[in-house]
């Protein structure tokens, strides 16, 4: 990403909830060290604090649990964000229902999805973006800022919008780590092509200067994590678009509200999360199918960049789209195998 930041590897945290009727319900977290808010070696300590309260409580209708949970644990919203992921489960499991049906019922089938295009040279990130074509995928984020070079930026996006042809999306993403200045230089740069921008900068007022500095759309990330964000950003005109992220919200409770919020501001939505493997993913991706179409701009396969698989059943990219299975819950269920012995346990006494 911008700055130099990477990882080739990222801890993620599976949860397990079981309960008295014989349900499971499971959750996930993955922070990407370095870029927000969020540990993953704090994601179970968060949960030991909070086992009074979840031992012995009613999983079903997750808002209410996570209301008490919030008011004794305030903050850590990406380490909740498991804990409520894993209710959200139980809750469709004991309905029998996909969770696409209590979110507010199917709305798209084939999701639309985006590859993420690593931040390298630039003629390399054309050829990555070419492929990504070649196997179906209409709408490409190009990494920028890796080497605080605003003209290889800039190359970068003319050498892969050059590369996809006129049409599918191409969007340029500092994670924040542009200052206004190269970012407007970038913007200028580029503002005679079809380019959208993401989140260059580390404030919205920042982000808001620079589109009306070229005149271009821009998607807001980092910045949106709750409904006052939500509002600041549109009030500053600078959301086009918006990532809507699970761990960034805290779990599905508050990211359907988000949600909703969006598709009366008339904004277009990315709902995904931080990262995280097939649990993670197939929530998402369940709340995008339940999503007006118009609303939703995308979705991202984040299981399909890491390995191993948790479930091998769990959804798959095919033709540049990806969608979830109607078995009950989120429908994945880890391979225990691949998860091993747990680092935790909490029971009753």
């Amino acid at each position: 990403m911008s700055d130099g930041k990477q990882c080739d590897t990222v801890t993620t945290v599976v949860l397990k909830i079981d309960t008295d009727k014989g349900l499971s319900g499971w959750g996930e977290v993955c922070p990407i060290p370095h870029y927000l808010p969020a540990y993953a070696d704090g994601v179970q300590p968060a949960i030991e604090e909070l086992k009074t309260l979840l031992i012995g409580a009613d999983p079903v209708g997750p808002e209410a649990l996570m209301k008490k949970l919030n008011n004794y644990l305030p903050g850590h919203d990406y380490a909740k964000s498991a804990i409520d992921t894993a209710l959200w489960d139980l809750t469709a499991k004991a309905a029998n229902l996909p969770l696409y049906r209590l979110l507010g019922g199917r709305q798209n089938t084939d999701l639309p999805l985006y590859h993420s295009i690593t931040c390298i040279a630039p003629d390399a990130m054309a050829k990555m973006a070419k492929e990504a074509q070649q196997q179906g995928v209409q709408q490409f984020q190009v990494k920028l800022g890796a080497d605080n070079h605003w003209q290889t930026d800039v190359e970068r996006l003319v050498k892969v919008r050059e590369a996809v042809g006129n049409g599918p999306l191409v969007y340029g993403d500092w994670n924040c780590g542009a200052s206004q200045l190269d970012a407007i230089r970038v913007a200028r740069a580029v503002s005679h092509l079809d380019i959208m921008l993401e989140q260059p900068c580390a404030t919205l007022e920042e982000c808001a200067n620079v589109k009306l500095a070229a005149n271009l759309p821009m998607k807001i990330d980092e910045n949106a994590f709750d409904t006052s964000s939500l509002l600041q950003a549109s009030q500053l005109q600078c959301m086009d678009a918006v990532a809507l992220k699970l761990s960034k919200f805290g779990g599905l409770s508050s990211m359907r509200r988000a949600r909703d919020l969006c598709e009366h501001l008339g904004v277009k939505m990315c709902i995904e999360d931080t990262w995280g493997s097939d649990i993670t993913t197939s929530t998402a991706l369940h709340l995008a199918t339940a999503t007006s179409p118009r609303a939703l701009l995308n979705v991202c396969d984040l299981s399909g960049y890491v390995y191993p698989r948790l479930d091998p059943k769990a959804p798959t990219r095919k033709n540049g789209t990806i969608h979830v299975s109607d078995a009950p819950g989120h429908g994945v269920t880890p391979d225990l195998d691949v998860l091993g012995e747990p680092e935790l346990m909490l029971t009753c006494k």
